[in-house]
């Protein structure tokens, strides 16, 4: 739980705070930026949520937090209680957004919430696909998301994008009985359950609407997912989404994808290549396992995809 004691002094006045447990995976920042922003290597509370919507956001970044530095006190100072009466707006607004994840982001695709700190705050998704659901990397294990997962369906498979992100996906496939895939480059000691290893480089089809990208770069073995617009499906209304693990983020600010450069675990160079070969494979949602989430009409995507591409040769 945040404290008040730590409470960091970048934040502004009011009831909700980050306190200097904060390790900067980012999540608050995407999901509330109305509220949080960066100042030196944490995040803060910049402004505190003004209207429902800033509120829900907010309450959403704070259940997400992986390591629970974002708080919400009193205006006597106190820690709130959210079975008090007289708990502050937002900490009711906490109990509330517990019950919404995994919550509608894109379309088929919803945002997990409760990020795990193992995987350094790592974004989940879901899927939805009526021939089984999709689990892309590992949320925590909490009884409101299981129970709403369960009412969206369960879960069929469970998608692994790279070795940084899967701690608990044991509990997960025991609990829903799901198949777990895995590119081999990443197998190891931790994933020695792991039911289906993918091979090579090569793209591979899943099913109809569903293709695994190797994307060796940030780690031997990572890989996105493709998820095309279904056979018969309007693209307006599904439109291809791909679920990028730590391959790619979206930039805000030039609004478009790039690459951890100084988070590549195992070739630069590689992941460079990896990414000239997503140019071919259309989608128009970048959601990522770290950072903000992107969108673009397919083609001007695939343009901004050349223009990161040529950002990322310069840094050889």
């Amino acid at each position: 739980m945040a404290t008040l004691a730590r409470r960091l002094p970048a934040n502004v006045p009011g009831a909700l705070f980050v306190d200097s447990s904060c390790i900067d995976c980012g999540a608050c920042r995407w999901i509330a930026p109305a509220s949080f922003d960066l100042v030196g290597s944490q995040s803060r509370v910049h402004a505190q949520p003004r209207d429902a919507l800033q509120r829900a956001r907010a309450a959403e970044a704070l259940l997400s937090c992986p390591t629970a530095s974002i708080g919400v006190a009193r205006a006597s100072g106190t820690a709130a209680d959210d079975a008090a009466d007289d708990a502050p707006p937002l900490h009711r607004e906490v109990v509330a957004a517990a019950g919404r994840f995994p919550r509608p982001f894109a379309p088929r695709a919803l945002h997990c919430g409760f990020h795990r700190e193992a995987s350094f705050g790592a974004t989940s998704w879901l899927l939805l696909r009526p021939a089984g659901n999709v689990l892309i990397d590992v949320p925590r294990f909490t009884a409101p998301l299981v129970r709403r997962l369960e009412q969206q369906g369960g879960v069929r498979w469970l998608f692994l994008t790279h070795r940084d992100d899967v701690d608990g996906h044991a509990q997960f496939a025991a609990h829903f009985g799901c198949e777990r895939l895995l590119h081999r480059g990443d197998h190891g000691a931790a994933t020695a359950g792991v039911e289906r290893l993918l091979d090579g480089d090569a793209p591979i089809e899943l099913d109809d609407d569903l293709v695994a990208l190797p994307t060796p770069g940030h780690t031997r073995g990572s890989t996105c997912l493709l998820a095309r617009t279904p056979a018969g499906a309007d693209p307006a209304i599904a439109p291809p989404l791909l679920f990028s693990g730590d391959h790619l983020a979206w930039d805000d600010a030039t609004a478009r994808p790039y690459g951890f450069r100084d988070a590549c675990w195992h070739s630069w160079p590689q992941l460079i290549e990896s990414t000239r070969r997503l140019v071919a494979h259309p989608f128009e949602w970048l959601l990522p396992g770290h950072g903000a989430p992107g969108r673009a009409p397919a083609a001007e995507m695939a343009a901004r995809l050349r223009g990161a591409i040529a950002e990322m040769e310069q840094e050889r």
